[in-house]
């Protein structure tokens, strides 16, 4: 990979797609710490400093948007309204018939799905911003533990309304602007643009968590929690690159004078084909019992409501576990089925001509395909759901009150390993060709 990389940068082409791409990540990384008009940045570093434990529902959303969600920074909202309405539109691609035939016409269509992307990311940048700013009024931002220290103060010679206004127009804005770097990176740099941003924020948290481990728990606690974080990242590298692999022979067919097909290649089925999103899917409802509870009276709960602050939205809940690891199984096979049709796939292989040895083309081809792709994703839901819940027992094992952020597991390191393969695997290919290009001549 190093080697790689060196590569890269004697290439010059590569070479500023690279420094292009860091140049990107700075302006991205320079807006997450720029405060917002109206926002006391004192206060809010103050309450940073004396709070303790879990912002609760916002924590996963403030571990990606690298710390900027909780300061309200103009980046605060990071690019999770893009990538929601991204996993909207996928889902309603197979719901409303126009954005169906949308994705069958090819870059034409893509184009206009990433148009409504686009549309619907400010229309959540508005609603995710209002809500934001809302609870930061209200003081239950930070669980309302530091009222004494007010993030958007009163009384401070402009109306009210106006500078909330200003504050969601700024956010809001924040995450065009956001959308458009990653647009940047994907068409003039290397790698998926939003996805490099997201590894971004992640791996912005690590330096301070981590040093926040050493300075609490000593450095036994410390080197001890570094080996386990290799070791997950080194199976969850082994597993992301495993796939079972479809043979596929392709007839030989006679097309004018010329001969076509003949050829033999294989239809790669990844074990973790539905990659990160059932653990988003799964994370999502999970925070749904926690949004109700903010509605109803923190100081005098009742036994229902104290049931649920206690098994379903406390991480450290074996119930909280279960029911997260269950979630992930189910979404994992939903999010497989609508992204993979193995009756498409039979189709389009036989139309060229094309067939798995030892079984017919058409329908056995779809049922074979539905056959394997069924028994590995079994393996795949259980290494998402195993993944998913590390963190819960850190919580368990470290402090539950302390490490509600820790960006060690899960989701985070299943994002951070899929970005940096697939930036690694650009780069090789991109210096293959060339190579290929100098060897041709």
């Amino acid at each position: 990979m190093l080697s790689a990389f060196l590569s890269a940068f004697r290439t010059p082409d590569l070479r500023k797609k690279l420094l292009f791409t860091v140049g990107i990540i700075a302006v991205y990384r320079l807006g997450a710490t720029l405060p917002s008009p109206g926002v006391s940045y004192g206060n809010v570093q103050k309450c940073l400093d004396t709070i303790q434990g879990s912002t609760g529902v916002l924590s996963l959303l403030d571990l990606f948007s690298g710390g900027a969600l909780l300061q309200l920074s103009v980046f605060a909202l990071g690019i999770m309204p893009y990538i929601t309405a991204s996993i909207i539109l996928q889902l309603l691609t197979v719901v409303i018939p126009r954005l169906e035939q949308l994705r069958k016409e090819g870059q034409a269509g893509q184009a206009k799905i990433t148009q409504y992307t686009r549309y619907l990311t400010l229309g959540l940048g508005i609603l995710q911003s209002s809500a934001f700013v809302a609870l930061a009024r209200s003081g239950q931002l930070f669980n309302n533990q530091c009222d004494q220290f007010p993030i958007v103060p009163r009384g401070t010679g402009i109306p009210d309304w106006l500078t909330l206004t200003i504050l969601v127009m700024t956010m809001t804005a924040g995450t065009g602007v956001v959308m458009w770097l990653g647009e940047l990176i994907t068409d003039r740099g290397v790698g998926n643009g939003m996805s490099v941003l997201i590894f971004t924020s992640i791996a912005a948290r690590l330096p301070s968590e981590g040093w926040k481990i050493k300075t609490t728990k000593g450095w036994g606690m410390f080197l001890l929690v570094i080996a386990l974080v290799l070791l997950v990242i080194t199976a969850v590298t082994f597993i992301e690159q495993a796939q079972r692999r479809i043979p596929v022979q392709y007839a030989k067919r006679m097309i004018g004078r010329r001969m076509y097909g003949g050829t033999s290649t294989y239809i790669p089925l990844k074990v973790n084909q539905a990659g990160v999103i059932p653990v988003i899917f799964a994370s999502s409802l999970l925070y749904l019992p926690t949004l109700a509870l903010q509605f109803f009276d923190q100081n005098n709960p009742g036994k229902t409501q104290a049931w649920i602050q206690n098994h379903i939205v406390k991480a450290a809940a074996p119930e909280h576990i279960a029911l997260y690891f269950l979630l992930i199984i189910f979404f994992t096979y939903f999010y497989v089925s609508i992204t993979f049709n193995p009756t498409e796939v039979a189709d389009n292989m036989k139309k060229y001509g094309g067939f798995v040895p030892g079984i017919r083309p058409g329908k056995p081809t779809a049922e074979y395909l539905d056959f394997i792709l069924s028994r590995i994703t079994l393996p795949g839901a259980l290494y998402l759901g195993i993944v998913a819940v590390l963190p819960n027992f850190f919580f368990i094992w470290l402090d539950n009150q302390q490490f509600q952020n820790f960006p060690f597991g899960g989701t985070a390191v299943l994002i951070m390993v899929g970005v940096g393969l697939e930036t690694v695997k650009q780069i090789e290919s991109q210096l293959m060709q060339r190579n290929y290009e100098g060897f041709l001549r």
